[in-house]
């Protein structure tokens, strides 16, 4: 019996495994075939032909869409994690009267659907100056990654022992200096956590980038890629698509691999009270 429940088990490992894993695979896969080729049912790689990955970097203004993206989610990144310690050392820290409704607020905030604020936002832009601008991409993406980044710090800060705060007030430092000197190294596993899951939302974002940003040069990856087209509705590059999807995807999955170990420690300290 045991027997049977380990092998249910790794086989229903497998499976999500495989669902996870094959889309991408058969995506590289399809990469590195042209002409009719593209059409074949095919599992293993039968040649590796670069042509696709050449056409999309050589021609059009793709390299600098990968570049607009890279400095979307990195300005979206430092800016909510700055603004996040610094809230929610005072969400967590500081006493004040409805202090639970704010937290609530905040969270119910990153809940509304995009299409929902869409109209608002888009009259906001304008007004602001920023349409067919990057910066308003990094001001609406902060909408929704700010309240969340917010929540998930407040909860890790929350979880800290008062005492290590109070040593520090006894050696005279400021609040400014306890966010900074203190809390920041010893949220590092947090912030790593609640970084990337805000880069991986701006990296991904869709519905915002192709409302606010009108020319190709500054569009960013997902938008650029679902405007790939053919000289017609029967002839769609599929092989150049599926070669940007892999370039734009690679990214995610280096920077993911390389904090595996700061992800799961963030995910499972705010669990546990030092």
């Amino acid at each position: 019996m045991k027997q049977l429940k380990t092998f249910g088990f790794y086989a229903l490992v497998a499976v999500i495994v495989l669902q996870a894993v094959f889309p991408f695979y058969y995506a590289i896969l399809t990469s590195f075939e042209t002409g009719q080729a593209i059409f074949d049912i095919n599992y293993f790689p039968h040649s590796f032909d670069f042509s696709n990955y050449a056409s999309m970097l050589e021609g059009g203004d793709f390299g600098r869409q990968i570049l607009n993206s890279v400095f979307v989610a990195t300005v979206v990144v430092i800016l909510s994690l700055i603004l996040a310690v610094t809230a929610s050392y005072a969400l967590s820290r500081v006493k004040f009267r409805g202090r639970g409704l704010l937290l609530l607020t905040i969270l119910s905030v990153s809940m509304f659907p995009q299409i929902a604020v869409l109209a608002g936002l888009f009259e906001v832009i304008r007004a602001m100056g920023l349409f067919n601008s990057l910066w308003s991409l990094v001001f609406s993406y902060m909408i929704f990654t700010l309240p969340f980044t917010v929540w998930v710090l407040t909860t890790f800060m929350l979880k800290m022992p008062i005492e290590v705060e109070e040593a520090a007030i006894m050696d005279g430092a400021r609040p400014i200096t306890i966010i900074f000197r203190v809390f920041l190294p010893l949220m590092w596993p947090a912030m790593v956590t609640t970084g990337l899951l805000a880069f991986i939302h701006a990296w991904n974002e869709f519905l915002f980038a192709l409302t606010f940003l009108s020319t190709d040069s500054q569009r960013t990856v997902p938008v650029a890629i679902a405007l790939i087209s053919g000289r017609s509705e029967f002839e769609i590059p599929w092989g150049n698509i599926m070669a940007a999807s892999v370039v734009v995807t690679v990214p995610l999955i280096v920077l993911v691999l390389i904090f595996q170990r700061k992800i799961v420690s963030g995910l499972t300290a705010g669990a546990v009270k030092g």
